[in-house]
């Protein structure tokens, strides 16, 4: 049963969005990236579904600097490209203190240079993703943020189980990551 309502309601929010898609031209390639997260008794699948910006600009071909430039420090970031990145869970997530019911929502980030950056979980769905609508914040979590060796050229979100039987939504682009760690609600 829990499937059947998982794929009307995905259902629902693509129907939802083509008229809005059809009035908005895309920019950026998308991905729609999904994990099964837990044991057997526990497994939830979650799935995010993104644009894909990329670092050179798609205009001039030049390199932009993403973080404090492009994307500025200390406020909401739409997190990817055209419509609004859109995160679909079947059990409840679990994040500190923080339970995040299941269901479909638009995540969005807020970056920060030195203070706590957070991802945001908005239950307005269907958007385009600027400008980005804070007034129906479901809840804010706090992300750990780190350096990476590597430059990451393109925006990119990946779900990744951990030993302990949860996951973690990793945010990467050009030398930041940004890590959220979850575990499901038995």
């Amino acid at each position: 049963m829990n499937l059947l309502k998982l794929t009307l309601l995905v259902t629902s929010v693509a129907l939802l969005s083509l008229p809005l898609s059809a009035q908005q031209k895309r920019v950026s390639p998308h991905e729609t990236i999904s994990k099964v997260i837990g044991s057997k008794a526990e497994a939830n699948r979650v799935t995010i579904v993104y644009g894909r910006p990329y670092s050179k600009s798609a205009k001039t071909g030049e390199t932009r600097t993403i973080w404090g430039s492009l994307v500025s420090w200390d406020k909401a970031y739409r997190l990817g490209a055209d419509e609004s990145s859109l995160l679909l869970t079947q059990k409840a997530l679990i994040i500190g203190s923080t339970t995040i019911p299941a269901g479909a929502y638009t995540i969005y980030l807020v970056p920060s240079e030195n203070g706590a950056s957070k991802l945001a979980f908005s239950s307005k769905l269907g958007t385009w993703g600027e400008p980005v609508d804070e007034g129906h914040d479901v809840c804010r979590v706090d992300l750990e943020k780190s350096t990476l060796e590597a430059d990451v050229p393109q925006l990119t979100i990946k779900i990744e189980a951990v030993a302990t039987g949860g996951g973690v939504i990793k945010i990467s682009w050009e030398k930041t990551q940004f890590a959220l760690p979850f575990t499901v609600q038995k």
